[in-house]
């Protein structure tokens, strides 16, 4: 997925060619309004890979961008910030009829943080994996009903257990389902690699899964990192090289960040999410997860499991401990809150 502006034309089309050069078989392209929609026409015009779109928050974009793309990205839990009272089943019908008469395809990209909150409803707070799963199941039917069949799912968490857990899950129920696998927010390298591998490892040494994406924050030069991450995960496995899975996260530190997409509205946010990671070096030992999220679209829900959140706006960054909001401060500002704040944490439980 490209991580610059799509407005901006030439650093776009020169990452997308980048990517492609590296291996990207697919390269994924964030549209959130009528311009980003006008500069994907003129970046179609200057590459020769396979584009996919990412509608964001506005599903009415998919006219405007699909006779440019090869695929459209669509996320159920997204459908309902544009006009709201009309069924999302009515809006899936729209996204079918437009990818149908493009010759597109379409991804139902399923994310932990940002489910229909129908859906959540359903739900204890505990679980998670179940309005996910519940969602892809529901939109793949409403395709089924269209007679639309060029569609995979994919069901994103920044767990890679819960990775496994929720595709072994779906796999299980529609095992001829095309999935796109990948932890969402896996961090920084090596630690974002290591969580992907495992998740990677367990699900297609299985026989499950089509596509890969590897996410990983790293500044817009490095983002060829995460193909070539993704193809030595890869070959690795065709190979039997196939690591030792550790149980994952329930005894030590867990940083998730999000992978620098064009959401992003600060560069900071990546220098943040390093420093994040240096400064909590001494909390290793303790059972604790901290979020560093880059954008307003899914930092706010996406922070909410974790026991301290980081969500990255243009000039100022949200913290906040679990769902509860402790303020705003600025990027030179937000260490020393966050340290106090983990201080407390590992004061209590050292308490109790």
């Amino acid at each position: 997925m490209t991580a610059t502006h799509t407005q901006d034309i030439d650093a776009t089309v020169a990452q997308v060619n980048a990517l492609h050069t590296a291996g990207a078989d697919v390269v994924r392209i964030a549209v959130d309004n009528d311009k980003d929609a006008a500069a994907l026409a003129e970046i179609r015009r200057q590459t020769s890979a396979n584009l996919s779109v990412d509608l964001q928050e506005n599903y009415r974009l998919a006219e405007a961008v699909a006779p440019h793309v090869d695929k459209v990205r669509y996320n159920p839990g997204h459908l309902y910030h544009h006009e709201r009272t009309k069924p999302w089943q009515d809006k899936v019908r729209y996204l079918a009829a437009v990818a149908s008469d493009n010759d597109c395809a379409i991804r139902v990209g399923v994310n932990c943080g940002s489910v229909d909150p129908e859906i959540l409803n359903r739900y204890s707070a505990e679980d998670s994996i179940g309005p996910m799963l519940d969602s892809a199941l529901e939109h793949c039917r409403a395709l089924d009903d269209l007679g639309f069949t060029r569609y995979c799912v994919s069901l994103k968490d920044s767990d890679p257990q819960q990775v496994i857990a929720v595709n072994r899950r779906f796999a299980e129920i529609r095992p001829e389902v095309p999935l796109h696998l990948g932890v969402t927010e896996a961090g920084l390298p090596p630690d974002g690699i290591i969580k992907t591998r495992i998740a990677f490892e367990q699900l297609i040494s299985r026989g499950i899964g089509d596509t890969i994406r590897v996410s990983l924050t790293v500044s817009n030069p490095r983002k060829p990192e995460e193909i070539a991450a993704g193809r030595q995960i890869l070959a690795d496995i065709a190979a039997g090289r196939v690591r030792s899975v550790v149980d994952y996260g329930l005894d030590t530190l867990n940083i998730i960040s999000c992978p620098s997409c064009s959401r992003v509205e600060n560069e900071a946010f990546i220098e943040l999410a390093e420093q994040v990671k240096k400064m909590t070096r001494y909390a290793v030992d303790h059972a604790i997860t901290i979020a560093v999220m880059g954008c307003r679209v899914n930092g706010p829900g996406e922070t909410d499991d974790a026991d301290l959140g980081l969500w990255c706006g243009p000039n100022h960054v949200n913290l906040k401990r679990g769902s509860e909001s402790l303020g705003q401060y600025s990027y030179e500002a937000i260490l020393p809150k966050l340290k106090a704040e983990l201080d407390a944490i590992i004061g209590s439980a050292s308490v109790s």
